[in-house]
């Protein structure tokens, strides 16, 4: 019998050479780290970054359009101190309390991609 154990990682999708604004927005200003991508997937374009336990992936799509819906949830420790560090970088976010036994945010990444920030 399988057993599923964690998220190995989550892609969100960017239009075509939009790869420097990814690290603009994902290094410069959330604090990933950008992770080498594999000489074999090199070829697709695009860009990955970890922070901590978190692996995410940003994918080039010729025929881009971000999703409404669907987002990571990133768990995050101290969402005050995050709030002070998105208004800091002039990040727009919104904030969510209809989570219940949690506080929440949601921005939006520079394509438009939705990102929830949750502390429970």
């Amino acid at each position: 019998m399988y057993k599923l154990k964690m998220w190995d990682h989550v892609q969100l999708s960017a239009p075509y050479g939009s790869e420097e604004r990814a690290r603009e927005f994902y290094v410069g200003q959330l604090g990933f780290n950008e992770v080498e991508k594999p000489e074999t997937l090199k070829g697709n374009g695009g860009v990955w970054f970890n922070i901590n336990n978190i692996d995410l992936h940003i994918g080039i799509e010729e025929d881009f359009k971000p999703l409404k819906k669907a987002h990571p949830a990133i768990n995050v420790e101290n969402l005050e101190s995050l709030i002070e560090h998105l208004t800091n970088e002039k990040i727009e976010f919104k904030t969510d309390n209809r989570f219940p036994g949690a506080k929440r945010l949601h921005v939006l990444d520079p394509f438009k991609n939705r990102l929830e920030f949750i502390e429970k």
